[in-house]
């Protein structure tokens, strides 16, 4: 069974939308790239930091789905990273409400010994200083590193940010964040521009509008599933990120052909991220929800061009 790494936060979150409001339940990047991972035939491990305030029964969520959580340190006394958001009516824009770094501010991420040989890294949205001390614990140069960021690190940490992704194979970030790490504002652009830095691939997400694959010249397009009902967006683009570096990892290709089965993969189960608020949905997802979904993701997607 082929190894995957995550890096990236586990956490609190509390969310408002126009449909309700949580108070903190269980949230950050690693645990649903986790999650979401976890849908995929791979050992899982996450790297990460919390307080000694995080419950015992988030992490057998975790361990109940094969992720090794080996990796994530728990600080006693320490309290977890927490962050709170409202989101607009459309969905698209929100504004955060609080951000507490807590252990999150001093945090040295240590990789487990049995995951320095990993075959894919997927790091998470985190601050690049971390990734990079990631990147530089590995013993063997993994077949795949997978780098998710944003327009955060862009403004407040951007050398650290340009040094880790020349280390990396695949960048997956949104339209806006693309347009200003490359200064470009048409995408071909921009992802042409962000492929000097480093990466050979180049995943623009566009949230209900799809994602975006480049490579080279090739480009590829997957839709997003429309769905009736978007009920929190929070996690979606990190468990569009768990489906495609799970999906790369089980399948052990790492062509741009494959990479269109992985981008669909990962829209597939962002679009069941979305149903619920938080990871409520990615918890109780079924496989056979899952499959049932790519069958309809296939027929919103193929179709034969009759050429005159």
């Amino acid at each position: 069974m082929n190894k995957l790494l995550i890096v990236g936060t586990v956490a609190f979150d509390a969310i408002e939308t126009p449909f309700g409001k949580t108070d903190k339940i269980l949230g950050g990047a690693g645990t649903f790239i986790g999650l979401s991972a976890s849908h995929f035939n791979v050992k899982s491990a996450i790297v990460s930091v919390v307080g000694d305030d995080f419950p015992q029964a988030y992490l057998d969520l975790l361990t109940d789905r094969n992720i090794d959580i080996s990796g994530i340190e728990i600080v006693k006394g320490g309290k977890t990273f927490f962050w709170s958001g409202k989101y607009h009516n459309d969905l698209n824009s929100r504004d955060t409400l609080v951000t507490e770094l807590n252990v999150l501010a001093d945090f040295n991420p240590v990789v487990p010994q049995d995951f320095k040989d990993a075959d894919v890294v997927m790091l998470g949205n985190l601050h690049p200083i971390v990734q990079t001390g990631v990147l530089n614990q590995l013993t063997a140069k993994p077949k795949l590193v997978v780098l998710d960021t944003m327009n955060f690190w862009m403004d407040c940490a951007l050398p650290e940010l340009l040094d880790v992704i020349k280390r990396v194979d695949v960048i997956t970030i949104n339209d806006e964040e693309a347009r200003q790490l490359s200064g470009e504002y048409s995408l071909v652009k921009a992802a042409a521009k962000i492929h000097t830095m480093g990466p050979k691939y180049v995943v623009i997400k566009k949230g209900e509008h799809g994602a975006l694959l480049f490579h080279n010249k090739e480009v590829f397009f997957a839709p997003a599933l429309p769905l009736e009902e978007v009920f929190d967006p929070t996690g979606a683009g990190d468990t569009f990120a768990g489906g495609f570096a799970g999906y790369i990892a089980q399948s052990e290709n790492i062509s741009f052909n494959n990479m269109k089965n992985a981008i669909i993969q990962g829209s597939n189960l962002a679009s069941f991220c979305v149903e619920k608020f938080g990871t409520e949905r990615m918890v109780s997802l079924k496989k056979e929800e899952v499959q049932e979904r790519l069958k309809q993701f296939k027929a919103l997607t193929q179709f034969d061009i009759e050429l005159q």
